[in-house]
Order: C-alpha cells, then sequence, then structure tokens
C-alpha cells in the first residue's frame, strides 16, 4: 500500500488495452490521480531559438485502419517488437505536466486515434488535465458515429483527411470505399458544435489539378480545406518521387483570384489559410514544409504512443518519457526531464536534404 496522501506507481493489471477490466482499471486510477496535488516548476517551454510551445501532437496509437498510397500503402504491420500504446492513466499523467509547462492545446492523432475503444475517455481525460483546446485528426471512418460523444467529451475541433472529392479516386488513395461516409462524418461533427477542417495531401497527378472543384466545395460547404505537400519518410521514397509538387503554385493561383491570407492564432498548426474574396464562410489553406522558414515559427511538440517525446516530426527518435509518467506524484521530475529536452530542439527539419530522421511513415509518430 502507497502511504496516505500519495498515489500508487500505476501498474495496470495484464488486460487487453481495450477491454471494459481495462478501462475500468484506468478510470479507477484517474480518480486517484484527480485526488493529488503536485507543486511543479514555474511553466514556461521554450527552446534555444526563442520558440514558444503551446501545442502537443499526442499520438495515442500507431494502428490504422486506412491504406493511404503516402504513409501506409500496404496497411499497418504492427511491429514485433511493438510497446504497448499509452494508458489512460500515463496520458493523465503526461498531459497534466505539459499543461502545467504552458501547454493549452492537445491534439490527439494516430495512426487512426478512432480504432482505440477508449477514445472518449482519452478525450475527456485530456480535457480535465487543464487543457483548454483538445482537438482531433482522424480519416473520418468512425466519425458520424462518435461526433457526439468526442463534443461532449470536449473535442471542439477535428480534422478530416479527404485527399479527394472523387469517389474513385478516394478509393484508390485510401482502399476504401467510404467518402460518402467520411464527409458526413465532417457534417456529424460540424452538428455536434465542433470547428472542422478537411486535409489533402497534395499529389503531382493525383489532384493538384482540382483547385476548382475544392473552391466550388468550400463555397458551398463552408469547409476549410488544407493542402499538404507531399513529405518524404523512410518507407515512401518512390511515392515521393513520383507525386511531390511544390505548393507554392496554389498560394499563387488563390492570390490571382483575390484570396487574402489570414494570420495565425498562437497555437494555430502552420497552414497559412486563405480566405475567399467575397468574405463568405471556409477557406483554402497550404502547409508548405519544403518552402523557406518553415519552422521558424514551430510551436509544437509530439508524443508518441509509446510515450516517446519528439521535437520534431522529422527527428532522430524522441526520448522517454514513460517511466516518469506511471504516478502523479513524479510530475516534477517528467517535468524537469522535459525542460531539459527542450534545448535539443533543432533549428530545422532536413527535408530538402532528403533526409527524413528517424520517421518511417506518418502513423509512427502522428504526422
Amino acid at each position: 500500500m502507497a502511504p496516505a496522501g500519495e498515489l500508487p506507481t500505476m501498474v495496470r493489471p495484464a488486460l487487453h488495452l481495450d477491454s471494459p477490466a481495462a478501462i475500468a482499471h484506468d478510470r479507477a486510477m484517474l480518480r486517484l490521480a484527480d485526488r493529488i496535488e503536485v507543486d511543479a516548476p514555474p511553466p514556461g517551454l521554450a527552446d534555444r531559438y526563442g520558440r514558444r510551445f503551446a501545442y502537443l501532437r499526442l499520438s495515442i496509437t500507431d494502428r490504422c485502419n486506412f491504406r493511404c498510397a503516402y504513409c501506409l500503402p500496404d496497411g499497418y504491420q504492427k511491429p514485433a517488437d511493438a510497446p504497448p500504446e499509452l494508458t489512460v492513466p500515463e496520458i493523465a499523467n503526461l498531459v497534466r505536466a505539459f499543461a502545467a509547462m504552458g501547454v493549452t492545446k492537445v491534439r490527439l492523432t494516430g495512426g487512426e486515434p478512432s480504432v482505440r475503444r477508449d477514445l472518449v475517455a482519452i478525450a475527456d481525460t485530456v480535457k480535465r488535465a487543464g487543457i483548454a483546446k483538445v482537438a482531433m485528426t482522424t480519416n473520418g471512418y468512425r466519425l458520424a458515429r462518435d461526433a457526439a460523444a468526442l463534443a461532449d467529451a470536449g473535442v471542439g475541433a477535428v480534422n478530416v483527411s479527404v485527399d479527394s472529392l472523387d469517389p474513385a479516386t478516394f478509393h484508390r488513395l485510401t482502399g476504401h470505399d467510404r467518402l460518402a461516409e467520411v464527409l458526413a462524418g465532417a457534417e456529424a461533427a460540424r452538428d455536434a458544435g465542433m470547428t472542422v477542417k478537411l486535409n489533402a495531401v497534395l499529389m503531382r497527378g493525383v489532384n493538384d489539378d482540382d483547385l476548382d472543384c475544392w473552391i466550388a466545395f468550400v463555397r458551398e460547404t463552408g469547409f476549410v480545406v488544407r493542402f499538404i505537400e507531399t513529405m518524404q519518410t523512410g518507407d515512401n521514397s518512390r511515392f515521393f518521387g513520383d507525386r511531390h509538387r511544390p505548393g507554392a503554385f496554389l498560394a499563387a493561383e488563390l492570390a490571382a483570384r483575390g484570396w487574402m491570407a489570414q494570420s495565425r492564432a498562437t497555437t494555430d498548426g502552420p497552414a497559412i489559410t486563405y480566405r475567399p474574396p467575397d468574405g463568405s464562410a471556409g477557406g483554402i489553406g497550404l502547409i508548405l514544409p519544403y518552402g523557406p522558414d518553415f519552422c521558424a515559427s514551430c510551436n509544437r511538440l509530439r508524443l508518441s504512443a509509446s510515450g516517446r517525446l519528439h521535437l520534431c516530426l522529422f527527428g532522430d527518435g524522441g526520448h522517454d518519457l514513460r517511466d516518469l509518467a506511471q504516478s502523479a506524484d513524479q510530475q516534477v521530475a517528467l517535468m524537469t526531464r522535459i525542460a531539459a529536452i527542450l534545448p535539443l530542439k533543432a533549428e530545422g527539419h532536413r527535408l530538402v536534404d532528403g533526409d527524413s530522421g528517424a520517421t518511417r511513415h506518418f502513423a509512427s509518430i502522428g504526422g
């Protein structure tokens, strides 16, 4: 037994990660954790280049049920030595530490977050840990079913991957003939009160000449659609060579049509969003990691599904935090380690040199 007033180390019984018994155990441990207050060092996450970090991308699984051409074209293959995914109590302890150090926004990513049956419990945990804005990135496969519950748990924004508005092309890119279901999920999320954006990976010869179609869609639906340049990873070099097209041409086309670039908020991601010239709802966003000074405004850190802190999507392996996420009384030590890691963040990625670091595919860290 732990001494009075202390939380016992959260060693979980040998239960299947998503089983009802495991979920019940996690919730019980969270109730214990909520009773403990821990003194912490002053908040603040900054690196040696003066960048401050109020945004954490939290991967909760490497698993994905889609087979996207640029990420997992052969589907998810679980490595034999894969560590277990973070438990809900571990997530609670990690997020509390980041919140105490100034993080105000957490985005749940994967893999595909909705493959975890405890997704709603995770979202609720993150919100209760002191996070002002909880968001999620998803393929939308189960969003129509889950949108209301996620909104009730505190998810206020969702990004949905939709690489094409043509059903046949969508099917070919993802391995699923579910475009209508995914778009219905986006509508359900908006109806539940979430801010909804659609993400499309820009691919030469696939969707790089579809701007007129997307503009019509934006005007009809009021959604914001963001184009993301195809990025090279360890597993997709050939695809990258065939399909990468720099996205600056889209910025020029939008400007020529009178669309205006908007300023970004402190916890916004890297997209530059252009609004329609008539002031109507919706927008087109561009995420151009191969452009100049892309990393100068970096405001986000990444935590993998196994509890490793990644300072960059294209860094060199990450830093383990999991051993300090087992008990609420480890919070000061956890925060001290995080603070010690931050100065190691590089000034920028090395993508323009063909170096994608240790990232084999985007499901491994959360994109």
